[in-house]
């Protein structure tokens, strides 16, 4: 899934849905370590405990986070290039997050 044209209608919805949280699991792993730092897919899939990372970060998506997946260029292990990706938060989202886990802290997630 590509990220959203900032000009776009469809970027703009993403911007004001608001992240009221998961009860989720590999979620839950994931999201602070993405709080962290930017993460491969794989890593993803080790920190979420899943094999199939790029699932669990359209979930995300779909719960109001945009998660970007930046494509690096990167040689393989048999000196082949090759282009990972590497997911990481918007500003925008860790704001997101912030305030979905102070509403979490208060009891109340709504």
């Amino acid at each position: 899934m590509k990220t959203p044209d900032p000009t776009t209608a469809e970027s703009s919805a993403l911007d004001t849905r608001k992240f009221t949280g998961t009860d989720n699991p590999r979620h839950l792993r994931v999201i602070p370590a993405l709080m962290a730092r930017p993460r491969r897919r794989e890593d993803v899939d080790a920190i979420a405990g899943c094999s199939n990372g790029p699932d669990l970060i359209a979930a995300l998506r779909g719960m109001g986070l945009e998660v970007p997946c930046k494509r690096i260029k990167f040689l393989d292990r048999d000196g082949n290039i090759c282009r990972p990706g590497i997911y990481s938060f918007t500003e925008k989202d860790r704001r997101k997050v912030w305030a979905w886990q102070a509403r979490v802290r208060k009891g109340t997630n709504g």
